[in-house]
């Protein structure tokens, strides 16, 4: 299980807005077959490890991190072909609380005499799969990055802010991006630093949507950002922008998605279920300061992510947040610490929202 594990990984910001599955088909104490979802979606894990697999499938023991699905989309039911192909016993991570699903994929195992174990490395299944899970209940898995100095500042009092980390914290920045459906940024960082958002030095790799938060779509339209929306996916989220802003954005390979408004600014909650919608799973927010507060403030951060550089700005720099608008600590949102490592030389930190 722990092999269809890190297989499955391979398939996160790859497959949405299906969940990233690993398979591993294990016949007389050796693997014959092994799979993930493909990119795109399909084909799914099991359909790829069975394959591999073949006749020697038959009698075998499957490993799959997520229960197979018992109804038929755009392919056949996976527990069918894992029916179908013979195999003996079928291990299983955690249950798919997909409504279509939800214990249906097991009891057709079942059903068809397959001997069924659950719940086999069941907490780092449900940590992989946490987007798709969030995606069911109408958002997507939210992580927010802030790299800060230790004072929490973004940026000097001129908004010189390349580089606040080193080279080793921005490289494992690109290997995030490319673990999750899409990037997000607000219009000030956009208007500030004209960033690409992709997944850069890593290969050749599937890159994730570039997603631009912005009430009014008041951006330049010849950045480099905008140059590559017809290469790189970029999805504007705006509340009411002029028609011919939204012309004009679209014109150069963007989309734009309209949302309502909130406090005179995008309403967040809202732009999250429609990009749930739109099938993303997992979103990676890089700032800056306001959209990172406003995510806060509307308790939308699942997992926050922090590079701390061992630099001091001072109070004239900016601030990695924005305002919150608390009277009471009561009301600050809490987080649980989980990972904590030195990355060159500066540490970061991952945080659990507790809810």
């Amino acid at each position: 299980m722990a092999l269809a594990l890190g297989l499955g990984r391979r398939g996160m910001g790859r497959v949405w807005p299906n969940p990233a599955v690993g398979c591993v088909i294990v016949q007389d104490g050796r693997v014959v077959g092994r799979g993930w979802t493909a990119d795109g979606g399909r084909p799914h894990a099991e359909t790829q490890a069975l394959a591999q697999a073949g006749a020697r499938a038959s009698q075998a023991i499957a490993y799959v991190t997520l229960e197979p699905c018992a109804h038929k989309g755009q392919t056949p039911p996976c527990a069918s072909a894992l029916i179908a192909a013979g195999v003996a016993r079928v291990v299983i991570a955690c249950t798919d609380p997909d409504p279509r699903v939800a214990g249906k994929g097991a009891q057709m195992l079942r059903d068809a005499g397959i001997e069924v174990t659950q719940g086999v490395r069941e907490a780092e299944a449900l940590r992989d799969h946490q987007g798709f899970f969030a995606r069911l209940r109408g958002k997507p898995f939210v992580t927010l990055k802030i790299a800060a100095t230790i004072d929490g500042r973004i940026a000097t009092a001129t908004g010189e802010s390349q580089w606040i980390t080193g080279p080793q914290a921005r490289r494992l920045v690109h290997a995030m991006r490319a673990r999750h459906d899409a990037v997000m940024v607000g219009a000030g960082t956009v208007r500030a630093d004209d960033p690409m958002l992709t997944v850069r030095d890593m290969g050749p790799i599937a890159q994730p949507v570039r997603v631009v938060v912005s009430r009014g779509l008041d951006l330049p339209l010849g950045g480099r950002l905008m140059a590559s929306a017809g290469d790189v996916p970029v999805w504007m989220c705006h509340a009411g922008a002029p028609r011919e802003m939204v012309a004009a954005f679209e014109g150069l390979g963007a989309e734009g998605l309209e949302c309502g408004l909130r406090g005179g600014q995008v309403d967040l909650a809202q732009a999250m279920t429609v990009l749930a919608k739109r099938g993303l799973t997992r979103i990676f927010c890089e700032g800056g300061g306001a959209l990172a507060a406003g995510l806060l403030a509307q308790d939308l951060v699942d997992e926050l992510v922090v590079f701390t550089a061992p630099k001091a700005i001072g109070a004239e720099g900016l601030a990695s947040l924005g305002r919150l608008g608390l009277d009471r600590l009561a009301q600050a949102p809490q987080f649980e610490r989980g990972e904590v490592r030195p990355i060159g030389a500066d540490i970061m930190t991952r945080w659990h929202r507790q809810r």
